[in-house]
């Protein structure tokens, strides 16, 4: 990684501006996953630590630029206090006088958490003023947010052209240097795990690795819009007809000679609905007309769970059907048991995207995988070859 970092930069007695990810599920106003707060600890610790000043920023749901009192960032401020043992103070806003006020009473060591970003519609759309207003409070800018970085808002881009020192922290830097390590000199062989609803989501990931990776393994709703390409029944199972030639194209790029192939499940657990209280399996890879795919079946489970234990680097982004149905989870729990496996045996691993975290902390395995990704969206676009808006605009080291 070549951006300035956290460590490189001196922070006794300097207010940092730091950027954090503090958009966590809540219930009755208290955090019911403190994941996301937990992993910007070290560069809060640290900060702390060293005598500065810390002001963080973040956002919360999606309030698009109104004051919503269930979206306020006071719980994580109370969880935050939790973990640090240390009073973290609220602000009314994250701008204007009051705030600033706040700002300037900070001591060596203290903390400030700025209220949510996203209740002033200028966050999102990169304003110049509101960029100029929030940097104000910093002398220094550290952005740990890797689940924002995608974005070029006015907290992760906007606020680095008023702030001379730009880094990374901790976070930012261990996603940088695990995800980097996917796509830049990958000991083989190389398995890419691909799930979710749509081919649309992750086409460009996959036409981005299909010169680096040795296997791509395709489960999910998009597994059946590659399966209807290929002629055959897919019943009522998810389908992006205007994709079809979008997954042949991909489809077209593999096989024998090419180096790298993709898998398509040869079997499934199929049912009426997603809701349903259990289903079936079939015999091959067609589909009756009145079922939906919800799942992989043992076939290809089992040929999968193959691939993924002889490979030596291994990125898993996606179920392989509707996990958040117990009767449906068993292909998905398998490939997490796979990849801790092959992890424990030496493999390299990254997971990322939120319902792929999310099928790996109900297995109990995530403390088995090398490296869980906090980003999403921006670890999808990290994996197409992308510049992440947030991380560009970080100070080169």
């Amino acid at each position: 990684m070549n951006k300035l970092t956290i460590d490189q930069v001196d922070l006794m007695g300097k207010r940092v501006l730091m950027r954090v990810d503090f958009n966590v599920p809540l219930k009755d106003g208290v955090v019911t996953d403190d994941t996301r707060i937990q992993r910007a600890l070290p560069s809060i610790k640290k900060i702390m630590d060293e005598g500065g000043k810390l002001i963080l920023m973040s956002h919360l749901g999606r309030p698009k630029g109104e004051v919503k009192p269930e979206l306020s960032l006071k719980p994580a401020a109370e969880r935050l206090s939790d973990l640090i043992g240390k009073y973290v103070a609220i602000t009314p806003d994250c701008i204007g006088g009051e705030t600033s006020e706040m700002v300037g009473k900070l001591q060596n060591g203290d903390v400030l958490l700025l209220e949510n970003l996203r209740f002033h519609i200028a966050e999102t759309k990169n304003d110049e003023a509101f960029s100029k207003e929030l940097a104000a409070f910093g002398d220094v800018y550290i952005n740990d947010a890797f689940g924002t970085a995608h974005r070029a808002h006015a907290s992760t881009a906007g606020v680095t052209n008023y702030i001379e020192t730009c880094a990374a922290g901790y976070l930012m830097q261990r996603e940088l240097e695990s995800l980097g390590r996917l796509l830049h000199g990958a000991e083989k062989p190389y398995v890419a795990i691909l799930g979710g609803a749509k081919v649309s989501d992750k086409i460009e990931v996959i036409n981005n690795l299909l010169g680096t990776v040795n296997n791509i393994l395709i489960g999910g709703g998009m597994a059946y819009t590659f399966l209807k390409t290929q002629g055959k029944t897919i019943g009522k199972s998810l389908l992006e007809a205007d994709k079809l030639d979008v997954a042949q194209h991909a489809l077209d790029k593999t096989g024998e000679g090419a180096g790298v192939a993709i898998n398509l499940p040869v079997d499934h657990v199929v049912a009426a609905g997603i809701d349903a209280a259990g289903g079936n399996t079939t015999d091959d890879v067609e589909i009756a007309e009145s079922d939906i795919g919800v799942d992989i079946g043992p076939k290809t489970m089992a040929t999968y769970v193959d691939i993924i234990k002889n490979a030596k680097t291994i990125f898993w982004n996606g179920p392989m059907g509707v996990f958040e149905n117990p009767a449906f989870a068993k292909g998905t729990l398998a490939i997490a048991q796979a990849v801790a496996d092959a992890t424990d045996a030496g493999a390299f691993s990254v997971v990322g995207g939120g319902d792929s975290v999310s099928a790996l902390n109900k297995s109990g395995l995530s403390d088995k995988i090398s490296h869980v990704s906090t980003g999403g969206g921006a670890s999808l676009e990290f994996m197409t070859g992308k510049k992440l808006p947030g991380v560009d605009v970080l100070n080169d080291a």
